[in-house]
């Protein structure tokens, strides 16, 4: 592969990939979850710490195994061919394609409040339950517009990435600013005024709608509950900056560059992140965060700074943000996808490059899944159910640092990870406190992602099995 990519082009992809829709919506969750702006804050520290922890950490594999695939091909290399194809199984059927097709989905909604007309248009097809809107038809028109400019060569989709991903990056800082010397009224103290005490309100009207009356004191292990179910939100905010592993064979010196990007991009969005919920809980009471209309807190925030211009400048931002992170994901998914294909664990055109020295088949296998994932309209649920996941896979990985310097410790080491042991141990610590919550207190975030990567066992096995059938 043709190294096209330089360090700055990776932290965009890093930084890109990571700022889509989350930060403007999930706080508003978190604060049902935990009433304070004090644990808001707390909760999405323990995320930015988890996420360059695993970072740092995933740095001595990239720099052991400098080739494309990423997070597959480590875990292929340290665990074996099965725990390769099962990463891989999950992130073609719904932790990168679901990804794309829920931030492509966020485009469209942030859109059509430019464009009412979008949100009032009558369903193209509808029975029952089942139905397909325009918004919906846009989303898929941005990943297949995505996917046919990343077909072009790794010089096109690299180039829309660092104009989106700068442009976004500015926009956010102008934010942070703005929500500071604009706001007329600072809620900073009266958020902080409850210190260490949670609540949280979680309770619904017959309509669904929640109760702004039903605040309720929480502690000890209700807390932490709390904290895990919202970390969901801080957490699936801060993925996917494992995407730059995935294009490590186009990046130069791959065994610097690749570390460095994602230790500087973590930090930087994590950074951006905390300063971001700041600006909420300067601009906005409680209750104005904990229930803006559709979660859309950053809306209700951009509001009360910018007046009623406000709406638009955030529904432009949004858009711009999410158009940048669909890119990155698009352009790196695939990468994984024809790395399996050369294992024999993908469909075997996916190996192909095009006459751009890109993956085009691979790109347009993700790109129609991905809109398939946009007309079910089950991309949401699927997240809410990969989380869990993404973060195991996660920890599997982090754990393969420490158990390769067991194993092989005779091996070469460009890089090693900063503070080792205590930086993977951090890691996880922290992801296992994650998961264990969610096994305990939210369930239905757990269980079904995790069958759905089992069902990959059964494909695993059949292909090895026609593999042995054709020798």
């Amino acid at each position: 592969m043709q190294k096209k990519l330089k360090l700055w082009d990776a932290i965009m992809l890093v930084m890109g990939s990571m700022i889509g829709s989350g930060i403007f919506i999930v706080s508003a969750d978190m604060m049902r979850n935990l009433g304070s702006g004090f644990w808001l804050i707390i909760v999405w520290v323990i995320t930015g710490v988890m996420t360059v922890a695993a970072a740092i950490s995933y740095g001595e594999l990239s720099a052991l195994f400098p080739k494309a695939g990423g997070q597959y091909t480590y875990l292929k290399e340290i665990f074996g061919k099965k725990m390769g194809f099962l990463y891989g199984w999950g992130l073609f059927t719904v932790i990168q394609t679901g990804t794309i097709a829920a931030v492509a989905m966020a485009f469209g909604k942030f859109t059509a409040y430019l464009v009412p007309s979008l949100n009032d248009a009558a369903p193209l097809f509808q029975s029952g339950e089942f139905k397909i809107t325009w918004i919906q038809i846009l989303a898929i028109a941005v990943i297949l517009l995505l996917t046919y400019i990343n077909t072009r060569g790794v010089e096109s989709g690299k180039l829309l990435q660092n104009v989106f991903t700068g442009s976004k990056i500015i926009a956010l800082l102008g934010l942070i600013a703005t929500g500071f010397i604009l706001v007329d009224f600072s809620h900073l103290a009266e958020n902080f005024s409850l210190g260490m005490d949670s609540f949280n309100n979680l309770k619904k009207d017959i309509s669904g709608n929640f109760l702004k009356e039903g605040w309720e004191p929480i502690s000890g292990m209700t807390l932490l509950g709390g904290i895990a179910a919202a970390m969901v939100g801080s957490v699936f905010s801060s993925v996917a900056w494992e995407s730059v592993t995935f294009v490590s064979g186009e990046v130069e010196n791959p065994k610097k560059n690749i570390v460095k990007s994602m230790i500087y991009g973590t930090s930087a969005v994590m950074i951006l992140y905390l300063a971001v919920n700041y600006v909420y809980l300067n601009a906005l009471d409680r209750d104005s965060i904990a229930f803006a209309a559709n979660d859309r807190v950053a809306v209700v925030a951009s509001q009360n700074i910018f007046g009623s211009a406000g709406t638009i400048i955030i529904a432009v931002l949004v858009m711009i943000s999410t158009f940048g992170c669909d890119n990155g994901l698009i352009l790196a998914g695939a990468r994984v996808f024809q790395t399996m294909a050369k294992d024999g664990m993908f469909f075997k055109s996916a190996e192909k490059n095009n006459k751009n020295e890109v993956p085009e088949n691979a790109l347009w296998m993700q790109g129609i899944w991905a809109s398939v994932l946009c007309l079910s309209g089950q991309y949401g649920n699927l997240l809410d159910m990969i989380s869990f996941v993404i973060v195991l896979f996660y920890m599997i990985t982090v754990f393969g640092v420490i158990y390769l310097r067991f194993k092989k410790p005779e091996l070469e080491r460009p890089y090693k990870t900063w503070l080792y042991p205590v930086t993977p141990f951090v890691y996880l610590l922290i992801g296992t406190g994650f998961c264990v919550l969610l096994l305990i207190y939210k369930q239905q975030y757990t269980w079904p992602g995790f069958l759905m990567v089992l069902l990959g066992l059964p494909v695993y096995y059949f292909i090895n099995r026609k593999k042995q059938t054709d020798q």
